[in-house]
């Protein structure tokens, strides 16, 4: 047997593709606008004759169903092919051009196109000895998507027109392209034996399969890359968006203590300058008997150590302790409480001194420092004021609970 191949000037260019050298084709607008059935209906896997039945196709029905979808053309070409040349065939896919190469590029396979001309004088040679034999039909039935057609009616002429094949019977190994175009991988025209076809099919396959392979491979390597870049960009924004936050935190507590820092020195330079209103007992009844209520509950919760006085603690000649601890109390409505503690005292100790004073709408409470912000709560009363950083001295804020 002899084989020919030709390729047609008309309605293709040569392209190249990781080095393969292949044709492409432009489909007819007909074929190409079929492709909605793929989309809209599904596609119709089906054979006619019996051993398709023997070795059935998994997921999908073995009997054409009430209302098939299939085009009377290609069940004409099924039913004249088996009728002459029996059921020992390749698998070809009933359904539309269209249909047949997306079930090949679903499967990550190449499409086999065989164009039947009954009346050449090649025909019946090439379909007992060569398309029917075994070799040729486990070959096609393992690694190809099978499609025929009539070359003289519907979808086969119209393939028949675009490929223009110098003889008959006419075969190709088809890829999808962009856009309404084929790749033709290898085109075969006139008689050619078993081996010699499935060495060319094996040949193609390993040729042109690795070369859309790589293709396929850095495609997804491609769409990897995107998705891994989006992902490190969304995690740049989250982790810029958290730096913005802590950095506005840092500045608002900066404000804050600033703020109340300005506020003790207005009230200090005010004290400095009427020394005397420090001491001064209220005018009226009233704040006279505040006044009065609040010593006496002062001494009756008075704690009983001297570490714990309210007076600053001097050394022998003069000078104050150096153990010695200030702490500057703020409360809610603006007034301050400044108490001397040793430094080995406990933060209990401060808390004893504010229960102590008695102070009306003091209820449950905390004491937090503003910089750095740190709160010294039940969890934090064994600590010693050195421990806790508030030595040698610290300004403390009630926050009402």
């Amino acid at each position: 047997m002899s084989w020919s191949m030709r390729e047609s000037s008309r309605a293709t260019r040569e392209v190249s593709f990781n080095g393969i050298v292949r044709r492409m084709v432009n489909l007819p607008r007909s074929i190409a606008g079929g492709f909605y059935r793929v989309m809209g209906h599904g596609i119709g896997r089906i054979g006619i004759g019996g051993r398709r039945d023997q070795n059935p196709i998994p997921n999908f029905p073995l009997q054409p169903p009430q209302e098939p979808l299939i085009a009377p053309e290609e069940w004409t070409f099924l039913s004249v092919f088996e009728q002459q040349y029996g059921s020992t065939h390749p698998f070809f896919y009933a359904c539309q051009f269209m249909e047949a190469l997306k079930t090949a590029e679903d499967e990550h396979k190449f499409m086999f196109m065989y164009l039947h001309s009954p009346q050449h004088p090649f025909t019946p040679s090439f379909c007992w000895e060569t398309l029917c034999s075994e070799l040729v039909v486990q070959f096609l039935d393992a690694n190809f998507v099978c499609w025929g057609a009539l070359a003289d009616r519907g979808e086969g002429l119209q393939m028949a027109v675009t490929l223009q094949p110098a003889s008959f019977p006419c075969c190709a190994v088809i890829a999808p392209a962009a856009g309404n175009s084929i790749a033709v991988l290898q085109q075969m025209e006139g008689p050619i034996s078993p081996a010699e076809l499935v060495e060319i099919l094996q040949r193609t396959v390993e040729e042109q399969g690795l070369a859309f392979g790589n293709s396929r491979a850095k495609e997804e390597e491609t769409t990897r890359a995107k998705a891994k870049e989006e992902e490190r960009k969304g995690a740049r924004a989250k982790e810029e968006e958290k730096m913005r936050a802590d950095r506005q935190l840092r500045e608002e507590q900066d404000a804050a203590y600033l703020a109340a820092l300005k506020i003790d020195k207005e009230k200090e330079k005010l004290n400095s300058l009427l020394p005397e209103r420090k001491f001064q007992k209220p005018a009226d009844s009233s704040n006279k008997a505040n006044y009065e209520k609040l010593r006496q509950n002062a001494s009756q919760k008075q704690f009983g150590k001297s570490k714990e006085a309210s007076t600053v603690r001097e050394t022998a000649n003069g000078s104050k302790d150096s153990q010695a601890t200030q702490i500057l109390i703020r409360f809610p409505n603006g007034e301050r409480k400044e108490q001397s503690f040793s430094c080995s005292d406990k933060i209990q100790s401060v808390y004893r001194y504010i229960d102590s004073l008695g102070l009306p709408g003091v209820g449950n409470y905390r004491l937090i420092s503003s910089f750095p912000r740190r709160v010294y709560s039940v969890d934090q009363m064994g600590i010693t004021l050195k421990d806790a950083g508030l030595h040698p001295k610290a300004t403390l804020f009630l926050e009402l609970l």
